[in-house]
């Protein structure tokens, strides 16, 4: 008896379905997998680091999550779409972005609209809104300079070519933020800029003059800003270590970030049983929320979230090597630089290696600002790694046919 018939459209409706979920590349995967398992990780931890404080600000016990669950809402799927994006993009928005967001930062410091926190003027307050024009000069940084950098490639050896616009043009928008006073976020702008300048191919000799001057760049505004200068000084003196006496407001936080990972010990207290968030820790959702983890989850929740970070550097790596043009190279190399080696400053602050600096932990930390732009930069490496397809077989003949 023969077959009874397929109905009309069948195999075409397949056939598109198949095209809508067919699998991206294992690179792609491995990148979106580890960032949706940090920022979920993420809100979770600032429930529990936030809790206390949203509920003696009238918030209740979940307005933390409330609003970090509403960017990551926004984030997450802006993420995606970005991710859709071609090169083509990225090529025409790289001047427009780095100019919009340079003029909004430059609001910040020129105008009546900069909000400071923390001794620093970072916030751009318009209409009630208020957000950080900073990290938006991340993002716009990473897609400029793949493109600046895809354009001289040939002409990497000659200084004039790479300094003049990378330092010319994305100096000028690091300085604009080392204006505002915010020299955390200004150290990792620097590094961007320095990462891409290495992964792009230009000799280390060319970038050790720049190198030396942007540490005594950093050490001049430290030691302009008392704020820093009483914030190093404590880091190198032995006073934060002392148990006896009144502890000192610079001493204050470093000191009690340290208690909360000694508490946690091996397997930690408990999620959601810190001491240390019932308003000991400063900025407990924030900068030393990798404080709470190791107080609440214990050795072993840090090893997981360092686990993590470096599968995301492998991921970024990945994308890289597998990259066919200079600019998904420079433009992921940057990414890597910028998530990779804030992560790296937040944890060893919070471990007393260096002195505070004030830099989020990207995709944990709470704050609305930081971690839609991270998400976007993910974004951009993953619509490279979707549009190289260098390391997938090629098409059977017969079935392109049969399709």
């Amino acid at each position: 008896m023969p077959a009874a018939p397929e109905a009309a459209g069948g195999p075409s409706v397949r056939i598109n379905l198949g095209r809508v979920f067919k699998a991206e590349g294992g690179n792609y995967f491995l990148l979106l997998g580890t960032t949706l398992f940090l920022v979920i990780f993420g809100l979770v931890m600032v429930l529990s680091s936030s809790s206390v404080d949203s509920f003696l600000a009238d918030m209740g016990f979940f307005g933390g999550l409330l609003r970090q669950g509403m960017f990551a809402l926004i984030g997450l799927p802006l993420m995606l779409v970005v991710s859709r994006l071609p090169l083509a993009f990225w090529r025409r928005v790289a001047w427009p972005s780095l100019l919009i967001t340079s003029f909004l930062q430059f609001l910040v410091v020129a105008t009546g609209l900069g909000v400071g926190t923390g001794g620093n003027t970072n916030w751009l307050n318009i209409g009630g809104i208020q957000f950080q024009p900073s990290e938006g000069i991340k993002v716009a940084l990473v897609v400029w300079l793949g493109m600046i950098l895809s354009q001289k490639q040939n002409q990497l050896d000659d200084w004039k070519h790479v300094f003049i616009p990378v330092f010319g043009v994305g100096g000028g928008a690091v300085l604009l933020v080392m204006i505002g006073g915010d020299l955390g976020t200004a150290m990792i702008m620097a590094g961007i800029l320095f990462g891409a300048l290495f992964f792009a191919g230009v000799k280390m000799r060319l970038l050790a003059v720049p190198v030396l001057i942007g540490v005594g760049a950093a050490i001049v505004l430290a030691m302009v800003s008392p704020n820093r200068m009483t914030r190093i000084m404590s880091f190198l003196s032995e006073s934060c270590t002392q148990l006896s006496g009144e502890i000192s407001s610079s001493c204050w936080q470093p000191l009690h970030g340290t208690w909360a990972l000694a508490n946690g010990g091996i397997l930690g207290v408990g999620l959601g049983n810190s001491k240390a968030k019932w308003s000991w820790l400063p900025a407990a959702d924030n900068d030393y929320i990798f404080a709470i983890i190791g107080e609440e989850l214990g050795l072993i929740g840090c090893i997981v979230v360092l686990g993590m970070f470096i599968l995301l550097a492998f991921a970024f790596l990945r994308i890289m090597r597998s990259a066919t043009t200079v600019q998904a190279k420079v433009s992921t190399a940057a990414v890597m630089v910028w998530i990779i080696g804030q992560a790296f400053v937040n944890i060893a602050v919070v471990l007393g290696v260096f002195p505070v600096l004030g830099v989020p932990l990207p995709l944990i930390s709470a704050g609305g600002t930081a971690l839609l732009t991270t998400l976007v930069a993910i974004g951009i490496v993953l619509s490279f790694a979707r549009g190289d397809r260098s390391s997938e077989p090629a098409p059977d003949p017969i079935e392109a046919d049969r399709a």
